[in-house]
């Protein structure tokens, strides 16, 4: 029986598996001082965000992708895994998450060129699923744009669910960018400055910040950005590079800061361009 028609049998005649898979899932501690993390992130297809590299249904296949997912979080060195609860749930069934850190994704709702994508609903998890999934955090993407008025709701709604997270001891991990719109669609501002810009108002959100993770992209002048925060930062994959060597360099160069404390990788990893997987997560464990 394929991994799907396993899943699907246990989805539509005994459900009450997921949450007993997610109860009896060895659980790892936090990160202790020193220690850097990778973690597999796949929480793109809830936002219809299926491409990977030059093929816009990459991860249309959800067999595949839980096949591709299984495989990276085999390595013992992968530390976590960023998902939706279909995403966790799928994985807890296989035993793929046992002895890893595992953040359920949250807003979800500003779906990919959509016209309401600046309003980014928590359409995902809460703060309260988390809690009763066994997880360890939640993830919240937090863009920020002068010239749209969803802005502000989200903005809202992510410190709220700072918060909410707080109540449960659980981490809260922001991806904070300042965007735009251009012809249509959302464009990140991967400058310098506007990631400062960003990482200013994502750090102010809530009422306290003591549970809270930064999830940044790499970007030029990263010593200069990463003086901006005290708080602990992951940098993230983002889309799938032409030039992974350089790419690889400049996320090396970023794990030497002191408030870096991992990586955040998802299709780069899930899709890398040689098709090295096994290669692809030796090479960034060699990083942390």
């Amino acid at each position: 029986m394929s991994i799907l028609s396993e899943i699907v049998a246990t989805r539509a005649y005994d459900p009450d598996a997921i949450p007993a898979a997610l109860r009896r899932r060895a659980r790892r501690s936090m990160p202790i001082q020193g220690e850097k993390i990778l973690v597999l992130a796949c929480d793109h297809p809830a936002r219809s965000a299926l491409g990977a590299g030059n093929d816009p249904m990459a991860m249309a296949s959800r067999e595949e992708v839980l096949e591709r997912c299984a495989q990276i979080l085999s390595h013992s060195s992968v530390s976590g895994f960023l998902g939706t609860a279909d995403m966790v749930e799928d994985l807890a069934l296989m035993g793929a998450l046992d002895n890893k850190l595992v953040w359920g994704s949250m807003n979800r709702g500003g779906l990919l060129g959509s016209s309401f994508e600046m309003d980014d609903r928590f359409t995902g998890y809460t703060a309260k699923g988390i809690d009763a999934s066994h997880l360890d955090g939640g993830k919240m993407l937090t863009r920020i744009n002068y010239e749209d008025a969803g802005t502000v709701a989200t903005l809202e709604a992510c410190a709220e669910s700072i918060d909410d997270l707080s109540s449960y001891g659980l981490n809260a991990m922001v991806e904070p960018f300042i965007s735009r719109w251009s012809d249509g669609k959302i464009v990140n501002d991967l400058s310098p400055d506007a990631v400062i810009h960003s990482i200013a108002i994502a750090s102010g959100l809530g009422t306290t910040s003591r549970n809270t993770w930064l999830k940044l992209p790499c970007v030029p002048e990263m010593e200069r950005v990463m003086e901006s925060t005290t708080l602990p930062s992951l940098i993230l994959g983002g889309a799938v590079s032409e030039d992974p060597e350089t790419t690889f360099r400049q996320w090396n160069d970023a794990l030497s800061l002191p408030n870096v404390i991992g990586l955040v990788i998802g299709r780069s990893l899930m899709f890398p361009p040689n098709g090295d997987i096994d290669g692809t997560v030796n090479k960034l464990v060699e990083m942390l």
